[in-house]
């Protein structure tokens, strides 16, 4: 019975994911403060970039694989060829990405991160990779990547040098290794910031933008630039941000603790009126990769990550070894329903609506009068805690008739729900539980 009610409605809102394209991009935007970053003459001079970007992509958040939590720099191939940064590496994600289920899902992108550099540019003054680490070229391994149905991404930084110490992209070099990523066949571009200024972001990244756009290949653009800059007004202008970039680090790289994930989750809960209304389809708010099925989380501390990253419309960038990821972790990741909730195509980041002791409940309208909900318990001691509320007390009352609510983590049908009936559960200290409702009218 709970299965049937779960596949069907898996189903029905797997074939409705591409429909609705959403027309609150604008609006949402907007509402961001328009403040001056650093002087007027450099705001001016960014401003004039500032319709920059156009180029239609991520109008959901965009879904793959990273390697940077997971293999680090780790370059040693010689004594650790399963786990360095190499060709090989890339091309096994890719192969476990399309052979696995995951592109099916939406998880498309094979992105590269620091590292993959050789010390030096080229006699043409352009990037090159490491030749042992890969030997085919850039240009080779984005064409096996596309091969699978897949797409490239790779990493560079807006400074002398990558945090990692390898060759950056300074200023006179944008359009340089704009025109490189495009000849390599790159998708997406992660910009970086180290060894950096604020006046040189405030510059760089605009142009970056503009390059990028001049090449004509459609390259989706992620920017580091505000986790550099504190991540709030006034040194970010947000609405700027959104003319510039399609993703944007915002706040602390994440490491593979329950800390670190916690002290984000909460950071973007107490920004969140800052943060919320920069987001929409075309450019989201990034908390950094998802770590489930590495070391540091528990099951149901994956489980809070997962369904937080839903509720705030952020990239679903996992950065674990696909080889070896566990069914639990793997099942946890592939959740139809999950990921329906992460690719809402109205784009509107959720929000924390309660904040108590133990429990925090957030919250995101999803299309077609649908939300989703994730109860939280901060709690890290004891037994489970019950939790009750309605959907009434929750601001759900769009639909007088009620509404079907699932347990998408569990994946049970929890039952028809009128806006007064009381919805219990019990949620694990540092677990999570994440609900559907659809609406019966």
């Amino acid at each position: 019975m709970i299965l049937n009610h779960w596949k069907g409605a898996g189903k029905e809102l797997r074939g409705r994911t591409d429909v609705y394209f959403s027309v609150l991009c604008f609006v949402c935007r907007v509402a961001a403060s328009i403040m001056s970053l650093f002087t007027l003459g450099v705001f001016l001079g960014v401003a004039a970039c500032a319709s920059s970007l156009n180029n239609g992509l991520l109008r959901t958040p965009p879904m793959g694989w990273v390697p940077w939590e997971r293999f680090r720099c780790n370059t040693d191939c010689k004594n650790d060829p399963d786990n360095c940064i190499s060709e090989r590496l890339i091309k096994s994600m890719a192969d476990r990405l399309a052979g696995d289920g995951w592109k099916r899902l939406g998880y498309e992108y094979v992105n590269l991160d620091d590292c993959w550099e050789a010390p030096k540019r080229d006699a043409q003054g352009r990037l090159q990779p490491d030749p042992e680490r890969f030997p085919s070229g850039i240009k080779a391994l984005a064409d096996y990547v596309h091969s699978k149905g897949l797409k490239f991404g790779i990493y560079s930084d807006l400074g002398s040098a990558t945090c990692e110490h390898y060759p950056g992209t300074p200023l006179e070099a944008l359009d340089t290794d704009a025109r490189t990523f495009a000849e390599w066949g790159v998708d997406l571009l992660k910009l970086d910031g180290c060894f950096s200024n604020s006046s040189t972001k405030a510059i760089g990244y605009p142009k970056m933008s503009l390059s990028l756009n001049k090449t004509g290949r459609p390259i989706a653009f992620s920017c580091s630039w505000p986790a550099y800059e504190g991540g709030l007004p006034p040194k970010v202008n947000y609405t700027l941000l959104g003319k510039t970039c399609n993703l944007w680090r915002n706040y602390l790289d994440i490491q593979d603790s329950w800390a670190r994930l916690f002290r984000i989750i909460e950071w973007y809960g107490d920004h969140q009126d800052v943060l919320q209304p920069a987001a929409g389809p075309g450019g989201w708010n990034d908390p950094d990769t998802l770590i489930i099925g590495d070391f540091g989380l528990s099951h149901e501390q994956s489980k809070v990550q997962v369904a937080l990253w839903a509720i705030l419309a952020a990239p679903f960038f996992m950065s674990c070894n696909l080889q070896t990821i566990s069914e639990e972790a793997k099942d946890l990741l592939q959740n139809p329903l999950l990921i329906y909730i992460n690719q809402d195509s109205l784009g509107i980041q959720g929000r924390r609506i309660t904040k108590s002791h133990y429990f925090e409940v957030w919250k995101r309208p999803l299309v077609d009068g649908q939300y989703a909900v994730a109860i939280m318990n901060n709690g890290t001691d004891g037994m489970p805690r019950p939790f009750a509320t309605t959907a009434g007390l929750l601001g759900i009352s769009d639909c007088p008739a009620g509404y079907k609510i699932y347990n998408v983590l569990d994946k049970l049908f929890m039952g028809d729900y009128r806006l007064n009936d009381t919805i219990t559960s019990k949620v694990a200290p540092t677990g999570v539980i994440l609900m559907f409702l659809r609406p019966r009218c």
